[in-house]
Parts: structure tokens; sequence; C-alpha cells
């Protein structure tokens, strides 16, 4: 699926703390969608494209990314209150919960905080408690603490070439094969004029490991049948703490590798996720 035809279905739902941008497709057991930072709910759209024909796919769109305008507190455990607050927009009593990077920390609280909302679990290549943020994000984390990541963000957004050569391109095994108009996408909300680029900035100084390890006695009884798919060529989020989350998670019984796949994986192999989630969802 092209992302303008994506993005065109694009929708919004006013919920009491603020709208909240997400797209959907599809007919079925609802499936929600949550992607990480600096991304943006098209992250999903082939995987959703592949899928949709068995399950009612909803891509959510974080604060300040993608049509989700931002919001006084973006803290992860917000965040994992906005995807809460969609679902019950929605009217969503069960969903299959997908999370990936940031947005697995997301899941993990959603989880954690309202396991009686989960049919099913699965976690892609994503910070997880001992490794939130990972030590070699510290630096960025600190540099947005300074106010020296918004200067940077404006000249990203504006140009393909230059957003191929930043911190984000790290993510795909194959940053030339993205089309002009994904980069767009991800970096234009996050970056198109300064004072974005300032929220962005303050949601990456905003990181807690303390959020996640709040949830994590919950997490340790978690029974919510949970799926583990690894992108093998992730160093940040490397595939041994898909491991640690296996042996964490109670409901979790399985790491699935996707050789030589890296954060974007859902994105750049989404035939490899597709087949997992059918497998995983029974259907």
């Amino acid at each position: 699926m092209e992302i303008t035809e994506f993005t065109a279905r694009r929708q919004t739902l006013t919920a009491a703390a603020g709208d909240i941008a997400y797209t959907e497709s599809g007919a079925g057991p609802a499936a929600v969608f949550v992607h990480g930072l600096a991304t943006s709910g098209a992250l999903w759209r082939h995987v959703i494209e592949q899928v949709n024909g068995t399950s009612r796919c909803i891509a959510v769109d974080l604060p300040l990314h993608g049509g989700t305008p931002s919001r006084a507190d973006l803290s992860v455990t917000a965040m994992a209150q906005l995807v809460v607050d969609l679902c019950r927009g929605l009217g969503l009593d069960r969903i299959d919960l997908v999370g990936n990077d940031t947005g697995g920390v997301v899941a993990q609280i959603v989880a954690a905080s309202h396991p009686e909302l989960l049919r099913s679990l699965v976690l892609t290549n994503c910070d997880t408690e001992g490794n939130f943020p990972p030590p070699s994000f510290l630096p960025v984390i600190e540099a947005a603490a300074r106010g020296e990541i918004a200067p940077l963000l404006p000249a990203a957004a504006a140009s393909p070439a230059a957003a191929r050569m930043s911190l984000l391109a790290t993510g795909y095994e194959h940053p030339d094969k993205v089309p002009d108009e994904v980069w767009r996408e991800y970096l234009t909300p996050i970056g198109e004029t300064i004072e974005r680029a300032r929220g962005f900035e303050r949601m990456l100084a905003a990181l807690d490991p303390a959020e996640l390890e709040a949830v994590s006695g919950r997490l340790r009884r978690l029974e919510v049948p949970t799926l583990l798919v690894w992108g093998t060529a992730e160093e940040a989020l490397g595939v041994e703490w898909a491991y640690r989350l296996r042996d964490l998670i109670p409901g979790a019984r399985e790491v699935v590798k996707i050789d030589g796949g890296r954060l974007f994986f859902p994105e750049e192999r989404p035939g490899e996720l597709a087949v997992q989630l059918r497998r995983h969802w029974a259907r």
C-alpha cells in the first residue's frame, strides 16, 4: 500500500485529553498497532495490507506524530493512556496489540495496566526493562535536554537526502530504498518548524526508565499470549532483549528471529511479520 493511500484514510477521534489520529482498514477482531519515535502509524501500512482480510486494523499516531497534535504530557505513560482512550472511544473491548520501538514500551504499559483489554500481545524490536532507553541512545536524550536536537530537525524534515543521513535511517536495512514521501510523513510533524522540533525534543527528554520499571511487577504476572518477533541486525534493541522479555512475561512462549532485520523491519519486510501475526492470532 502506498503511503499516500494509507494516510488518506487517516481519521481523528476527539477524546477528553485531546484529538487522536488513527488509520483504520479491514474487518474482524480488532488489532491495534503502535509505532515508536519519529515514525507514525504509516510504519505498519504494508503489514496491515496483508492482514486486514482477517482483522480490523487500527494504526494509532502517537502525540506529535502523524496527524496527532502535541500534548502537555509526552511521557510514555501518557502515550499508553492515549491508546486506551482510542480503544474506548472506538468501542473496542478486546484487542490484539502490536508495538515497535518506543511503541513497544507503550504497548507493555497498556498490557500491564489493562490486561483485560488484550486478547494478545506482539512486540517487535523495542525498549525493555533494563534497556529503556538503550545506552547508545542516551547521548541523544542528553543533547535533547540541552536543546541541541531541535535545531537539526528542520533540515532533515525539508530534505529526504538529509533524512537518509539521519539517525532514523539506521533503523532500515536499505534506507536508500525508502521513498521520499515516507521521510516527509515521518519527519514533517516533528521537524517542519522549530516549534514542532522543540516539542519532539521535549518528548525525547521525557523518556524515563522509571515508567517502565513501575509496571515491571505487573508484566511478571501477565498471562496474555505474547509473541516476540525480533530483527537480528538491530544493535541497540538486540535479540537478547527479546529473550529477556520471554523470561519476564509468563504469557510469552516464543521468540521469532527475522534474520538481518533492523528496527523497522515491519515496514521493509512486512510479509515476515504478517505471517507470524496470522499464526499468533489463529486467523
